[in-house]
């Protein structure tokens, strides 16, 4: 049985490049992050995901490698990042990195040596077609920024496939010599120390027969030997991915071999991300129940990634389009200015919420809450804001906010030379949003969240547990739900809704055991199952009883999901 670690973790997702500048130059290093590990490991984080890291041209943010072996200068050294790799696990922080295998940049030598010569080694490693494909302008990942997904290459006299965009050529994973070249990857990072990776894009690099097909038949016995292959490397490595799929396609990316997961240790959730978006529109959990009922169960060892905001727009493809339309009315009304793709949203969690304290408060209180592993964007424990003036999904990839120093105690680099611009404007400009001053001030969001964090870390019934809705007599904007785990059994309560609210939870008073509030969002005093207030956008986690012997007694509150 393998290190199941990332069932209890929580991850803490960042781009090296716009997180702390150690050396002036304008642009975040490895060696600025190995000097807020203790930040990191003091607001309770257990895991760090780095966005790439590897030598790029720039022109998608790291995602257009050329290097899969290397460290981009500007972010540091190998030796800064084996640094850093020690310097986490002495604090019992691991952490994972991106893969970035679906494609390469143009400027990769393996792209470059390919379109040279119809006989280069290198040519079988991307995906090619003599004649001009009729599916060229279908598939598109970033529709409006891109035009096709099969461009001409004039030195290649050929045309090759590009899910992403035309400067990100596919890998062909149906030619063996990739799939080994992935492995070798693969090995060089985790013999090197991380503890796994959050793979990009996961059901692309899957497609073997007809690229940018969705119905193509997948090989996902390349997850299999990707996870075998890991875990032969080092036992407790990790394979996160994102695979934004239909809910009846999930399950096979876990795979299930002997009762237990054989290929995704996790996914990322986006189908709840939907949904508790959709619930916080409406202030209603309706869609939150919705979603715990409809997931499919998981193997065991299987785990969800939940989120509520990541490093893209707020993906909103897997609502209905009336349910779409609510989200956007609400969150972020103007087509041009806080829409993308049609399908998404390019704001961060506290402009959508009206930075209302309570609001989010209960939103990352329910996402931490819900089953599986919670993972945070930098700044979100802060409320941090977007830059609207910046393109795409620019707008929240600003720099962190340290302090009120200038450019936000992120670099000490002249403000025209930093590799994006911080917020230093409005309610959300540096001045007033960053660590500094919420360090001094107790009851900052920033303090709220490791205290959270704090509890979540002390209570194995939440993430590793059942989890379920449980049908009691609650207002409509109330969501309670239940977790059983051999340690002990909580509930939940949720007020979406702005009025109070009172929950009677008598029918699981067999369970009750001294119940208290182990998180709230004020003091409620003593616990009345019978009769349990809600503030407005309030929250209560309540310890029922802790188990003195192994096994969750039976279930007296009918539930469902």
């Amino acid at each position: 049985m393998s290190d199941r670690w990332y069932s209890k973790a929580v991850i803490y997702c960042l781009d090296v490049e716009t997180f702390q500048d150690s050396n002036g130059d304008g642009v975040g290093d490895i060696p600025g992050l190995i000097g807020r590990l203790d930040y990191l490991a003091r607001l309770g984080v257990t895991c760090i995901w780095l966005h790439p890291i590897h030598p790029t041209p720039g022109r998608d943010d790291g995602y257009d490698v050329t290097d899969f072996y290397g460290i981009d200068p500007r972010l540091g050294s190998l030796g800064d990042f084996a640094q850093l790799l020690h310097d986490a696990e002495q604090l019992g922080i691991k952490v994972i990195i991106d893969l970035v295998v679906n494609h390469t940049s143009d400027e990769h030598p393996w792209f470059v040596a390919a379109r040279s010569s119809p006989d280069s080694a290198y040519r079988d490693w991307f995906v090619w077609s003599e004649s001009e494909p009729s599916d060229r302008r279908q598939g598109m990942v970033f529709p409006g920024e891109q035009k096709e997904t099969w461009t001409y290459d004039r030195r290649a006299k050929q045309w090759y496939y590009h899910r992403f965009y035309d400067f990100q050529p596919d890998l062909n994973f149906a030619n063996p010599m990739v799939r080994a070249e992935i492995k070798k990857i693969l090995t060089f990072w985790i013999k090197l120390g991380v503890a796994g990776f959050r793979i990009d894009a996961a059901p692309f690099i899957l497609e073997l027969t007809e690229p940018g097909n969705a119905d193509s038949p997948k090989d996902l016995e390349f997850l299999t030997e990707l996870r075998d292959h890991v875990q032969w490397l080092r036992a407790d490595a990790v394979l996160l991915a994102e695979a934004n799929v239909e809910p009846d396609q999930l399950k096979v990316y876990f795979g299930d071999r002997g009762g237990s997961g054989n290929r995704l240790h996790m996914l990322f959730d986006f189908m709840l991300n939907g949904r508790i978006m959709l619930a916080l529109a409406r202030r209603n959990p309706e869609s939150v129940i919705e979603a715990l009922r409809d997931t499919p169960e998981l193997p065991p060892g299987a785990q969800w990634a939940t989120f509520l905001r990541n490093h893209d727009e707020v993906d909103l493809s897997r609502l209905t389009a009336e349910q779409r339309a609510e989200v956007f009315a609400e969150f972020g009304p103007d087509p041009e200015l806080h829409q993308l793709y049609g399908r998404g949203i390019r704001r961060r969690l506290a402009p959508m919420l009206g930075n209302d304290r309570r609001r989010l408060e209960l939103a990352y209180a329910l996402q931490f809450a819900l089953r599986g592993t919670p993972v945070i964007r930098y700044g979100e424990e802060i409320g941090m804001g977007e830059d609207l003036s910046l393109p795409d999904r620019q707008a929240i990839r600003t720099p962190m906010q340290w302090s009120h120093l200038p450019n936000a105690g992120f670099s000490s680099a002249p403000a025209q030379s930093l590799c994006r611009p911080v917020i230093d404007s409005g309610e959300f400009g540096y001045q007033h949003v960053n660590v500094t001053a919420q360090r001094q001030d107790p009851t900052s969001l920033l303090g709220w969240f490791e205290r959270m964090i704090r509890t979540l870390r002390e209570a194995p019934e939440i993430g590793s547990g059942t989890c379920k809705h449980v049908d009691v007599p609650a207002p409509a904007g109330v969501l309670v739900h239940r977790a059983d785990h051999s340690t002990g059994v909580m509930v939940f309560l949720h007020n979406l809704s702005d009025e109070e609210a009172t929950v009677d939870l008598g029918s699981l008073s067999e369970l009750a055991e001294f119940p208290n509030d182990v998180l709230a969002d004020r003091d409620y005093g003593a616990v009345k199952l019978a009769s349990l207030a809600l503030s407005g956008y309030g929250y209560r986690w309540i310890r029922l009883r802790r188990h003195t012997t192994v096994g969750a007694p039976p279930l007296t509150a009918r539930t469902d999901g």
